[in-house]
């Protein structure tokens, strides 16, 4: 974690640093970021302040109970990456470069190492309110440079 006080503490948001694991493995933040939606939460900033981490803004309007779930998926996540560091996945092949996992993932042919299960129910409380993303992931970069609007074009109007 960057940026804490002298005393440990950090302020309504904390940035966490997964440069070392990026080295090590080849997990980016990225990755991290969107496999926490197949844990049901939104992705955090990534990248910002700094390149490779993640901003995580829990505020004071977090119970203890929604900081212990988020504690709980990043924990499971930390464990996806000790797969891959041992070599059981490929980073090509792990949850982690395939998320977020769509309701088509999980009704379509799967030829993954890891089961369905784990890419959409990664853990038991997952299951009661599952959040389904619409797509899989989209390659940023190309998004952020090259715009697409889906607006009805202004001669429409009349």
């Amino acid at each position: 974690m960057l940026y804490t006080g002298s005393q440990g503490r950090v302020a309504h948001e904390c940035i966490l640093d997964v440069r070392a694991i990026k080295a090590a493995t080849g997990v980016a933040e990225i990755d991290i970021a969107k496999r926490l939606m197949d844990y049901g939460f939104h992705a955090p900033t990534v990248s910002f302040p700094v390149a490779g981490t993640l901003m995580v803004e829990p505020t004071e309007s977090e119970d203890k109970a929604e900081l212990d779930r988020f504690c709980a998926a990043m924990c499971s996540i930390r464990d996806e990456i000790r797969r891959i560091e041992t070599g059981e996945w490929t980073l090509e092949q792990s949850p982690l470069k395939h998320a977020p996992h769509t309701e088509a993932d999980m009704i379509g042919d799967w030829t993954r190492p890891y089961s369905r299960q784990q890419a959409v129910f990664p853990l038991p409380w997952v299951a009661e309110n599952k959040f389904w993303p619409f797509v899989n992931r989209i390659d940023d970069v190309h998004g952020d440079r090259n715009l697409f609007c889906g607006c009805v074009p202004m001669e429409n109007y009349t």
